[in-house]
C-alpha cells in the first residue's frame, strides 16, 4: 500500500538549504533540463512561453476576448462559484509540469505552479481560509499523495491564510473526471462531497484545485460548502482548460 505523503508533515521544497545548494551548484530547467533561469526553476525559453491566464469570465475563468465580466454560460446559469481565477490556460509548458506532479510525484514541479499560483493571487480578496479539494481515501491510498494539498500549503504559507483541512470531505469514490463528458462529469460528482467541522465555519472560502475543465468538481464542492453556511466561495486554480 503506498504511503500517504502528505497526511504528514513535509520537508519545504523551497526552503532556505534548496536555495543554498541551488546558488553553489545551479539548477535546471523542470521541463527541457537546460540550465536555468535565476531561481526560477526554468530555463528563459520555457519561463517565456508561461501561458500565463488574460482577460476571462469572473465566475469561470474561461479565456474571453476582452474584460472580465460573466460569459454566456455564467449568465444563462449563475454557477454556486461566486468567483474563479486560474494562474495559467492550460498548456505547453504548464500541461507537463502539471502531470509530472500529479502523476509522477514532482514536488518541486509543484511547488514551482503553486509560487507561480501565489503571485497570481497575492492581490485578489482575502478570503478566510483555503480548502483544498479533496481527493477520496481510496485514490489517496492508490496515488500516494493530494496533489491539490500540496498546491495549497506552500500557497497558504506565502499568502499568510488558514488551510482548513477539517471543512470539506470527499464522501465516496468517483470515476476519473478526465474519462467522461460534461454531462457525466456532473452527475459523477454529485453530492460526492460533505462539508461542516466543530469549529466555526468561515464566511468566505476560497478552494484550491489543481486543473479546472468544466467545474464541475469545484461546483458540488462548493455547493457542499454553501450548504454548511459558507457564505461566499470562490476557487483558484492552477490552469484553465479553454
Amino acid at each position: 500500500m503506498p504511503i500517504a505523503v502528505n497526511l504528514k508533515p513535509q520537508p519545504l521544497v523551497d526552503d532556505a538549504c534548496w536555495h543554498r545548494l541551488r546558488r553553489l551548484f545551479g539548477s535546471r530547467c523542470l521541463v527541457c533540463r537546460e540550465r536555468a533561469h535565476g531561481e526560477q526553476d526554468l530555463c528563459a525559453a520555457c519561463l517565456a512561453a508561461l501561458p500565463w491566464a488574460g482577460a476571462a469570465c469572473a465566475r469561470c475563468a474561461i479565456p474571453l476576448p476582452a474584460g472580465d465580466g460573466p460569459c454566456g454560460a455564467c449568465l444563462r446559469r449563475a454557477p454556486p462559484l461566486d468567483a474563479v481565477h486560474a494562474a495559467f490556460i492550460y498548456g505547453f509548458p504548464v500541461d507537463r509540469l502539471l502531470l509530472r506532479f500529479k502523476f509522477h510525484h514532482d514536488l518541486a514541479a509543484g511547488a514551482l505552479l503553486a509560487r507561480c499560483m501565489a503571485a497570481r493571487c497575492a492581490g485578489l480578496p482575502r478570503p478566510d481560509a483555503l480548502v483544498a479539494v479533496p481527493l477520496h481515501g481510496s485514490r489517496l491510498r492508490r496515488r500516494g499523495y493530494d496533489q491539490t494539498l500540496e498546491l495549497a500549503r506552500p500557497l497558504a504559507r506565502r499568502l499568510e491564510l488558514p488551510l482548513r483541512r477539517d471543512l470539506l470531505r470527499r464522501t465516496r469514490a468517483t470515476s476519473a473526471q478526465s474519462e467522461l463528458t460534461a454531462a457525466a462529469r456532473r452527475r459523477n460528482v454529485r453530492r460526492a462531497f460533505e462539508a461542516g467541522s466543530q469549529h466555526p465555519v468561515p464566511a468566505h472560502v476560497v478552494l484550491i484545485d489543481d486543473v479546472m475543465t468544466t467545474g464541475a468538481t469545484l461546483h458540488a464542492a462548493a455547493i457542499a460548502l454553501r450548504r454548511a453556511g459558507v457564505a461566499r466561495v470562490d476557487a483558484w486554480v492552477c490552469a484553465r482548460v479553454p
